[in-house]
């Protein structure tokens, strides 16, 4: 019986859609990878080819030039390009630049730069990280200063992908360096013939070769005032924080697909290939290993799936979609390990399967690190730890139990700081998003 993994929030609409979008990247895609991969991006073409066929911000509503579809069609682009391991067009990061300008940008923004996004125009990157700064976004250096009806942007990013395509950066910088994360901001920075834009080299990783990633220098970069995201200073911290399950969700449906793309390698080669006189995928050793991944697949389908419908109805927490980024890039390490090894020779020298392990750490590591990651989680288990400490502590001892404790050491009253200290006594509120 072929194992089957079917998706809850599937439709005969969405699969029209993912034909069209597979049929893209099977004919469009594929063929250019390898030399994308060779010199460290797409080009401008794939991405304006996407757009006319309407497969960017796919879920923007029409109104703003996009598609008009919701986050299943955005699963759909991630999970095809995973499950053949193609990295190219970072589609997730450009999504989460157009969201930003639909859920904070003011009307004149989103008229500007929606459309064009839309239509592949312009390609849209986050630039955050910065040779000093990752996960702690309140150490970021990138400073904006007013002047009149224009800011002044210096400084310099790292790790950014789409850097070297990119028409439009949101650039996370500091409006007012005595605050912390009340004194970030985003800008808008188009970067055609902007003046003290730079785009520094192209950055050479383990992973995900065909994806541009580079660095960026900005050098007395001026910035119309109608480029502050929102129109209102202070208010980047929470913007970025504010579509946190929206980011990560996208590396949870990958990740999923991902592990069923080298499950499917995997069955398809063990049927084909002999030893000792018998099909692999015959011996029992096999069976064993395939079934322990499909259940891994299967149990990952229904959490992703779930996950995945409470963030179309609104429902989705930054907790549980970090459970869901964290489970799955972290199990799509431990598949795509297991298959190299049920493959033998042919494991180091399937492209699919081969090149999984390099773009899966990096995967892994897409947006934050796994133990900052972990750390979303925490408050709410100090807030049940607190609910059950408090229950105990409503309840008296009774006479026994109070002479029995006399003689025990006092019970420490100390707590885990609520926020990351670091040494130097500050709280570093960590940005677990992007």
């Amino acid at each position: 019986m072929r194992i089957e993994f079917k998706r809850s929030w599937n439709d005969a609409e969405v699969e029209s859609f993912r034909d069209s979008w597979v049929r893209f990247v099977e004919t469009e895609m594929q063929p250019q990878d390898e030399e994308a991969r060779k010199r460290g991006h797409v080009g401008h073409e794939l991405w304006r080819r996407a757009g006319e066929l309407g497969f960017l911000c796919v879920d923007i509503p029409e109104a703003w030039g996009g598609a008009g579809g919701d986050f299943r069609h955005e699963a759909v682009l991630h999970e095809e390009m995973a499950r053949r391991a193609l990295s190219g067009m970072s589609i997730g990061v450009h999504s989460i630049a157009a969201h930003y300008l639909l859920n904070h940008g003011t009307e004149d923004q989103k008229r500007r730069y929606l459309p064009r996004l839309a239509k592949g125009e312009l390609v849209g990157a986050i630039a955050m990280t910065e040779p000093g700064a990752g996960s702690d976004l309140q150490a970021i250096r990138t400073r904006a200063e007013r002047h009149g009806n224009q800011y002044t942007v210096n400084g310099s990013k790292t790790f950014i992908s789409n850097g070297f395509l990119a028409g439009l950066v949101v650039v996370v910088c500091k409006t007012d360096p005595a605050e912390q994360a009340r004194g970030i901001s985003l800008m808008l920075v188009e970067t055609a013939d902007c003046a003290g834009f730079r785009v520094g080299r192209l950055l050479d990783k383990i992973g995900r070769k065909a994806q541009d990633t580079a660095e960026l220098f900005f050098d007395e970069v001026r910035v119309p005032a109608d480029n502050l995201l929102g129109g209102v200073e202070g208010q980047g911290f929470a913007q970025l924080m504010s579509d946190l399950p929206y980011e990560r969700m996208m590396i949870g449906v990958g990740a999923l697909a991902a592990m069923e793309g080298a499950y499917r390698a995997t069955l398809d080669y063990v049927r084909e290939r002999q030893a000792f006189g018998r099909r692999v995928a015959d011996f029992q050793n096999t069976r064993f290993k395939l079934a322990e991944v499909a259940t891994q697949i299967a149990v990952g389908r229904a959490f992703i799936d779930r996950c995945v419908e409470q963030l179309l109805e609104g429902a989705l927490d930054a907790a549980t979609a970090s459970m869901a980024k964290l489970w799955a890039s972290e199990n799509e390490g431990r598949v795509i390990d297991g298959q190299i090894v049920g493959l033998g020779d042919r494991g180091a020298r399937h492209r699919r399967i081969a090149a999984a392990p390099r773009r899966l750490r990096l995967h892994e590591r897409l947006h934050d690190r796994p133990h900052v990651r972990r750390c979303a989680h925490r408050p709410d288990l100090r807030r049940d730890q607190r609910d059950h400490e408090g229950s105990h502590r409503a309840r008296p001892m009774s006479g026994a139990a109070h002479a029995a404790s006399a003689d025990l050491p006092p019970r420490s009253t100390s707590r885990m700081p609520a926020m990351i200290r670091l040494r130097s006594g500050k709280t570093a509120f960590s940005r677990t998003g992007l």
